[in-house]
C-alpha cells in the first residue's frame, strides 16, 4: 500500500529543510556499509518529511545502496514513487587523490549514476570537491554538466566543496561564461557547524552575487569532530582542534549533561532553517535518524533556544582560537 507521500515541485524550493546524506554508507564512517538498514532509514525520512537524498559514487557503495533501497520501495513494495523525492549527486571525485572533470567522464558518470537510480533524471548534480581540479578544469566540467541540463538528465547544476571563499568565486565567475551562466546551488560542508559559521558570514554574499536558488549545508558535526566519541583518523583538522572539541564534549557532558552532538544538531540547523537553507545529515541506523528528528522538532517548538544560547557561547569561548579555524583544502586558484 502507498504512503501517498505528497510529489515533489521538482524546483528546489520543494527540497525539504533536512536532507538524507550519504556519505555515511561508507567505509570511512562504517566497517560494513552493505549492513546499514538503508530502505527502512529511507522509509522512515520519508514518512518524517524528509524529501531528499544526497551522495556521490566517491562515497563507496553509497550510490549503489541508496539505489537499490530506493528500487525495492518502488518496484517491489509500492510504497512511494519516483516523484516523492529528489536525488542530488556528485561527478569528478573518484578516489582520495583521483579527480577527472573531463567532458566524457562526466558524461560517463552520469549515465552510472542514472542506472544506479533506475532513473531517466537527477534532481541536483554538484562537480564534487572542486577546490582540487583548476579553473579550465572546472568550467569545462560546469558547461558539460549545463549541457546535461538541456538535454533533460539533470534538472540543476551546482558545485561543492569544503572552501568557502572558493565556491563563492567561483559560483560569481560563471555567470558571465555564457556556456555555463548561474549555477542552481552550491553546497559547502563543516563551514555551518557550532564550531565555525564561515558559510553563515558569506550566506548575504551567496544570495545577492551569485545568483543560485540554494546554498545547501552539510556535515553538521564536522565530520564526527563534534561528537562525545573520538573522531575519525580521517579528519583534516588539527591535532589541537580535535583535542579541544573532544574537551569541549566532556565538559558539556559533565557540567550540563548535554551531549556535544545534540546541541551541535540544534545549533546547524536552528541558524541554517533561519536563511531557509537546507540541512544535510548523515544517519547510519534508524536511532540516529530519530535523534535527529528530535532535535529537529526541538528547533521548531523553540523549546530549548534560552538555554541553547547560552551554551552555544560558552562552547565558543571553551573553544577559543579554534572557533572558526580552518584546514587546508585543495590547491591555489588565481582570480
Amino acid at each position: 500500500m502507498s504512503l501517498k507521500l505528497p510529489k515533489v515541485k521538482g524546483t528546489l524550493d520543494g527540497i525539504s529543510p533536512l536532507i538524507v546524506g550519504g556519505a555515511v554508507f561508507n567505509t570511512q564512517y562504517n566497517d560494513d556499509p552493505s549492513s546499514i538498514p538503508v530502505k527502512n532509514l529511507l522509509l522512515t525520512a520519508f514518512k518524517n518529511g524528509i524529501n531528499a537524498i544526497d551522495t556521490s559514487p566517491y562515497y563507496g557503495p553509497s550510490e549503489i545502496l541508496l539505489g537499490q533501497a530506493l528500487k525495492q520501495l518502488i518496484s517491489v513494495d509500492n510504497l512511494i514513487t519516483r516523484d516523492n523525492f529528489y536525488v542530488c549527486t556528485k561527478v569528478g571525485r573518484i578516489q582520495l587523490d583521483d579527480f577527472d572533470y573531463s567532458p566524457s567522464w562526466v558524461r560517463k558518470s552520469i549515465t552510472r549514476s542514472l542506472n544506479r537510480f533506475n532513473t531517466s533524471y537527477l534532481d541536483v548534480v554538484f562537480l564534487h570537491d572542486v577546490e582540487f581540479v583548476d579553473l579550465d578544469g572546472i568550467y569545462a566540467a560546469l558547461k558539460t554538466l549545463v549541457q546535461l541540463k538541456k538535454e533533460g538528465k539533470i534538472r540543476n547544476v551546482g558545485i561543492s566543496g569544503y572552501p568557502v571563499d572558493l565556491l563563492y568565486k567561483i559560483a560569481k565567475s560563471v555567470r558571465s561564461i555564457p556556456e555555463i551562466g548561474t549555477l542552481d546551488i552550491v553546497m559547502s560542508y563543516s563551514n555551518m557547524c557550532l564550531q565555525n559559521v564561515t558559510l553563515l558570514n558569506y550566506y548575504e554574499r551567496f544570495t545577492q552575487d551569485t545568483g543560485i536558488k540554494l546554498l545547501d549545508n552539510a556535515s553538521i558535526l564536522s565530520m564526527s569532530l563534534l561528537r562525545s566519541l573520538e573522531t575519525k583518523n580521517f579528519h583534516p583538522g588539527s591535532s589541537a582542534l580535535k583535542d579541544r572539541c573532544n574537551k569541549l564534549a566532556q565538559v558539556l557532558k559533565k557540567e550540563y549533561n548535554v551531549e556535544l552532538a545534540d546541541l551541535a544538531t540544534r545549533f546547524a540547523i536552528r541558524e541554517w532553517l533561519g536563511k531557509q537553507g537546507r540541512t544535510v545529515i548523515g544517519v547510519s541506523d534508524i536511532p540516529e535518524l530519530e535523534d535527529a528528528l528530535k532535535q529537529y522538532q526541538l528547533v521548531l517548538s523553540g523549546q530549548y533556544d534560552e538555554t541553547d544560547d547560552k551554551l552555544i557561547k560558552f562552547s565558543w569561548g571553551f573553544l577559543g582560537e579554534h572557533f572558526n579555524e580552518t584546514w587546508p583544502s585543495g590547491i591555489e586558484h588565481d582570480f
